[in-house]
Order: C-alpha cells, then sequence, then structure tokens
C-alpha cells in the first residue's frame, strides 16, 4: 500500500507558498518604492541645479547669455560618479550654450508657465533623467522665455535605491523568517492533539473496547466520538459473539453428554436388545448434533462481515423442484404430505445455491418439527418470491421477531436448536431479499417468504 502524504507537510506547503508568494511581492514593492524614494530625492537635486541655472540666465548683447557657476552642476555630483549634462535653448527651441543638446520638450505649448518636467529618456546610448525647466527672463529692458534643461545618468540613483532596497531586504528576511517559525509552531500546535489521540489509541489494550476520553478540539472530538461509536459498535458484537458462543456449547454439551451417557448405560447390559436401543437413540442425538454442528457453521459464517460471496444468476422454480424431491421421502415417511405451486416456467435471481437450499431445507425441517401436516414450497415471479407454508401451530405476530435471534425456540418445538429462522434471516439480508412471517390460509399455520429483488443486490 503507497504511504499517504503527511498531513503535517501538506499544512506546511499550502501555509508556506501564500507566505512565499507574499514575500516576494513585499520584495517587489520594497524595490519599486525604493526607486521611487531614489527618483524623488535626485529630482530634488535637478530642481535645484535648473533653479540655479535658470537665476544666472541674462540678456546681453541681444541675446540671452548664461555664466554657469561650478556649484550649480557640482551639487548633481554624488559618489557614483555620474555624467551631468546641461543646455540653455531660446523659445524658438535653438541652443544658446550648455555642454550637451538635450532633447525637446515634449510638451506642446510653449508658453512659459515656469514648471519642471521630469522624465527618463535613452539618448546617445545613455540612461538618463532629465529635467526641463521653462522660465522667462524679466527685467525693465526685456521679457524672453528660456528653457533650462539639466539631465544626469543614473548610477547614482541605482547606489540609492538598491541600498535603501538592501535595508528593507534586511526587514522583509527578517519578518520571513518570524513568520516561517511562528507558522511551524502553530502547525505543530495545531496536529498535538492529533498526535495525543493517536498515542492513545496506539497504547491501548486490543482487548479493551472501552471509550475513549480524550479533551480534543471540536474537529477532532468529532472523529473521538467516531470512535467511540465504533467502539461501541464492537462490544455489541464481541457480547453477541460471546453470547453465541456460549449458547452454542450449551446447545452442543447436552446431546454429546447424552450419548456419553446412553453409551455407559448400554455398556453396563450384555442383553443385546438393550445395546439396539441405545444404538438406536445414539444415532439419533448423534443426527441432531450433526445438524446442529452444520447450522451453527452455516450462521458463522454468514454473520461474517469479512464474508461477501459473488451472486450468480439462478432458477428459483427449478431450485424448490429440487427442494421438493430432496425431502419428500423424509417428509413421506413422517406421514407429512409435501408439494409444490408455482408457474412451470424459469424465475430467474441472482444468489448463491448452498444458501438457498440451505434455506430452502431449514424452512421444511422446521415446518416438520413444528407438528405440520402439510407443507406447500410456492414461488413466484412478480415479484420473485418463495414460499413456504404449513399448517402447524404457527408463531405469534408478537414472537415473529424473536424467533429470528439464534437459539430462539418455539414453545411447541422440543428437538429444535431455534437457528433455523436465524440462518434463513442471514440469507435473506446476503441476498437482499425481504423476509416475510405471516400467518397462514385461515388464520392457521405460518407463511414463511422470501422476496427478492428484481435486479442483482
Amino acid at each position: 500500500m503507497k504511504p499517504a502524504d503527511s498531513l503535517y507537510r501538506r499544512l506546511l506547503t499550502w501555509l508556506l507558498v501564500p507566505v512565499l508568494i507574499l514575500g516576494g511581492l513585499m520584495v517587489a514593492q520594497a524595490w519599486l518604492e525604493a526607486r521611487r524614494t531614489a527618483d524623488r530625492a535626485f529630482d530634488r537635486l535637478l530642481e535645484a541645479a535648473s533653479l540655479a541655472i535658470a537665476e544666472q540666465v541674462q540678456w546681453q548683447d541681444e541675446r540671452l547669455w548664461l555664466d554657469l557657476p561650478p556649484a550649480a552642476l557640482e551639487m548633481l555630483a554624488t559618489d557614483a560618479e555620474e555624467r551631468v549634462f546641461y543646455s540653455l535653448v531660446d523659445r524658438k527651441g535653438r541652443f544658446i550654450t550648455g555642454n550637451a543638446e538635450l532633447p525637446d520638450d515634449p510638451r506642446s505649448n510653449r508658453e512659459s508657465d515656469d514648471t519642471l518636467l521630469f522624465r527618463n529618456l535613452e539618448w546617445q546610448g545613455l540612461t538618463l533623467r532629465q529635467g526641463i525647466r521653462r522660465s522667462q527672463l524679466e527685467d525693465w529692458r526685456q521679457s524672453e522665455p528660456f528653457e533650462v534643461r539639466v539631465a544626469h545618468s543614473r548610477e547614482g540613483r541605482n547606489a540609492l535605491a538598491h541600498e535603501l532596497l538592501r535595508g528593507n531586504l534586511a526587514y522583509i528576511l527578517a519578518m520571513a523568517a518570524l513568520a516561517v517559525v511562528v507558522l511551524l509552531l502553530a502547525i505543530r500546535a495545531a496536529l498535538t492533539p492529533l498526535t495525543r489521540l493517536r498515542r492513545a489509541i496506539r497504547t491501548r489494550d486490543p482487548r479493551t473496547l472501552a471509550p475513549l476520553d480524550l479533551t480534543l478540539p471540536r474537529e477532532l472530538a468529532e472523529l473521538r466520538e467516531t470512535l467511540n461509536d465504533l467502539l461501541a459498535r464492537m462490544r455489541r458484537v464481541r457480547a453477541n459473539q460471546e453470547r453465541f458462543i456460549g449458547d452454542a456449547s450449551h446447545q452442543l454439551r447436552t446431546p454429546l453428554a447424552g450419548l456419553s451417557a446412553h453409551a455407559e448405560l448400554a455398556l453396563r447390559h450384555d442383553d443385546p436388545r438393550r445395546w439396539r436401543e441405545a444404538l438406536v437413540t445414539m444415532q439419533a442425538t448423534s443426527a441432531r448434533t450433526a445438524r446442529l454442528a452444520m447450522q451453527l457453521l452455516s450462521l458463522t459464517r454468514l454473520d461474517n462481515p469479512e464474508y461477501t460471496p459473488e451472486l450468480s444468476e439462478l432458477d428459483l422454480a427449478a431450485m424448490a423442484r429440487q427442494a421438493v424431491r430432496d425431502h419428500w421421502a423424509h417428509c413421506h415417511r413422517d406421514g407429512i404430505d409435501l408439494g409444490l405451486e408455482g408457474d412451470s416456467g424459469p424465475i430467474p435471481v441472482h444468489g448463491v445455491t448452498w444458501q438457498l437450499d440451505e434455506a430452502l431445507g431449514n424452512l421444511i425441517d422446521n415446518a416438520r418439527r413444528y407438528g405440520a401436516r402439510h407443507v406447500t414450497v410456492r414461488t413466484r415471479a412478480q415479484p420473485p418470491t418463495l414460499e413456504v407454508e404449513d399448517d402447524g401451530p404457527g408463531i405469534p405476530e408478537s414472537r415473529r421477531l424473536l424467533v429470528l435471534r439464534p437459539f430462539h425456540r418455539g414453545q411447541h418445538d422440543s428437538e429444535g436448536s431455534g437457528l433455523g429462522l436465524a440462518i434463513v434471516d442471514g440469507i435473506a439480508r446476503t441476498h437482499g431479499a425481504r423476509l416475510r412471517l405471516t400467518d397462514g390460509q385461515g388464520g392457521h399455520g405460518l407463511i414463511v417468504s422470501l422476496i427478492f429483488p428484481r435486479e442483482a443486490p
């Protein structure tokens, strides 16, 4: 048998996978947040540099003129040694001065609104962050719009983003480690009651069927109650088995003791007539004992829950005819009229041959033992039914459930073992048939009916 997966491993997998996915999302969010933070910090530097450059723009010799102080660009320099570019552009987009002709403002409206645009761009094989400031030269002589374009490479931004990510990553890893530890402890604590239940079952004496008494959570309490119900059923089964064994030993002990007594009595006499009388009595007793033993074996086999016979298609009418032939001579010798009623055509049912033969034999034998003078075996096709009717004393309706119990004898039964109808009931359950006990014609006698299902059980 292939070993089942571990419940601990399954819980750990289903709980760790969401934690890992959440951790991955947190790392991605931390990286995006680190880049946004680095962009905000360096964009402030771009803003300050563009403002410092715009403040140095003058109108001289009928044109824009810029005397850029070194401090305006030094504020953009960091330890990452980025490359810094700037340019001054007039209202018509013509390059005035700068260390590089940076790309134009993508905005269509070129009127000065003193706003600042930040954007990422690819320029001459470099990845740059550009800031474009629109401004206007205002004095008593001239009013001239212009643009200051400042850009630098992303080394410093990336370095700051990685540094921020490392700080956040350490925090995330610490939280993830704590979450995993708490998760492992929580799973182990949640499965502790199940471990206690397993140990309680494993350490129990196999002969003990007492109910389990453990304080468990609600889900496992339901399992405990299910196990206790199973143990209660097993106690009832064991009690029935013990009662059956006791009754069987008592039933067998009486005829065996009678055999021994008759044999001992015969040995005390020298008269052959006494020997013959003893032998006749012993033969009858041994026959009853042999039948009792066979009935006990049949009942034990039927009561075995592991016994699941394979049903085959049989002809109920043919089995009834054969049973009448087999028992006719014995009934005729005892003065009993044994007859058969039913259609001549086949009546197919699904069953086990030896069990149905046993059922018919027990019903005919019960009718003979209860003093019946007329016994009729009857079959019907719709629904498939097998009946045995006799004109004996019958069974009161109040006792019809009792006679289905093993070793329960009728009031007029002096020779029976009380197993016949119990065996018939077990055979009926095996075949999925319904056993029915009713009064005979005119309210006299008994009709025992086996009503079979139309389909295979």
